[in-house]
């Protein structure tokens, strides 16, 4: 397989490779019908499809209709309740990761929703908004007949970009944004140690900066071959196996043992990214002399700019990250209870569950 480095590949810490972003348009209104099913999410374990009223647009909200809804780690837990109350509110519509239409045109759109005024937004950094407001979590998400989304973090596609690809920008900003903070020069080293979504998306998208290269730690054999199509060079189920001294190592596995693992897998000066989210209040040992000693950087990345959702929109317009090949399972709304059970597990190789909105 080709890896998008071969095409193209940024300096240290820049932006990834752009196209020209489509010019911006005057969509015809979308009216949706009165009242569609939508999944409901009422309190922890308590899920279930209700008849909802139609979302009305606010002043510069555009109604927009969904049509592929990716399902995450993270909508297990707020189904569980183990998210931190801070960012999340009941009863809520599942749906963070989806694409849809507006005015004929496919759209995605930015999922964190900055005030725009405090001092953070400011700085650009969006993710770290003074007042949180996120689809799917503090509003209700997609996974409905319609969604009402600010249009300032409406982003159009290309025609070439397919529903497949348009539905992964989400997790792919969020990959882009935690690969960006560590600054990946040419020619490093990296693992990635998970074999969810992100963890084939960081795989993917590291290509980006020309490593020398990628190794995943993953927990499951049946997923060595999408790790191998996202472009690892090597895909291992041991931690002695993937080896360490890695100059970057970007944990999104979300789990305490996987942060442990990331934290002893880098070489002296090099670099750990924790983008995965273990349950609220999880802790990892730490050796901080360890830490001091070997000069190590541990970043936290959380979420994603809309700096990083302009790039990741750039990206796909341009063909350089096709993350599409990552769905393997695709449900009707109507039969959502099988596609969580999917997503709690499912035999064979398992990458991105996707629920399909007016799909029988």
């Amino acid at each position: 397989m080709t890896s998008p480095a071969a095409r193209t590949a940024p300096a240290s810490g820049a932006a990834a490779p752009a196209a020209a972003a489509p010019a911006p348009v005057s969509p015809a209104p979308f009216t949706p019908a009165p009242a569609a099913p939508a999944l409901v999410v009422r309190a922890p374990g308590d899920v279930a499809l209700e008849t909802r009223a139609a979302p009305s647009a606010a002043a510069g909200d555009l109604l927009a209709r969904p049509d592929l809804i990716g399902l995450c780690g993270t909508d297990l837990e707020i189904i569980d309740g183990a998210v931190d109350p801070a960012y999340l509110r009941y009863p809520v519509v599942l749906g963070h990761e989806w694409t849809g239409t507006a005015g004929g045109r496919r759209i995605v759109a930015e999922g964190v929703i900055g005030c725009m005024h405090c001092a953070r937004c400011a700085a650009g950094q969006t993710n770290l908004c003074e007042t949180y407001d996120e689809i799917g979590f503090t509003r209700d998400g997609a996974a409905a007949g319609a969604i009402a989304v600010p249009a300032a973090g409406v982003h159009y596609t290309d025609p070439g970009v397919t529903p497949e690809d348009a539905v992964l920008a989400e997790p792919a900003a969020v990959v882009f944004q935690a690969i960006r903070r560590a600054r990946p020069e040419p020619g490093i080293r990296a693992l990635v140690i998970g074999d969810g979504t992100v963890a084939l998306l960081a795989a993917r998208m590291l290509r980006l900066w020309s490593p020398a290269q990628v190794v995943l730690l993953g927990r499951r054999p049946a997923q060595a071959e999408l790790a191998a199509q996202a472009g690892a060079d090597r895909f291992e189920t041991a931690d002695a196996a993937a080896g360490s001294g890695y100059d970057l190592v970007l944990e999104a596995a979300g789990t305490t043992s996987a942060a442990a693992a990331a934290i002893a897998a880098v070489r002296r000066g090099g670099t750990v990214v924790l983008v995965g989210l273990p349950p609220h209040g999880a802790t990892v040992p730490l050796s901080v002399d360890d830490a001091v000693n070997n000069d190590l950087t541990i970043l936290g990345s959380f979420s994603y700019t809309a700096a990083a959702w302009r790039d990741v929109v750039r990206l796909l317009n341009a063909g350089l990250i096709g993350p599409g090949f990552l769905i393997t399972h695709r449900f009707a709304l109507a039969d959502w209870e099988q596609a969580i059970g999917c997503l709690r597990g499912a035999p064979g190789p398992r990458g991105k569950v996707v629920l399909e909105i007016g799909a029988d």
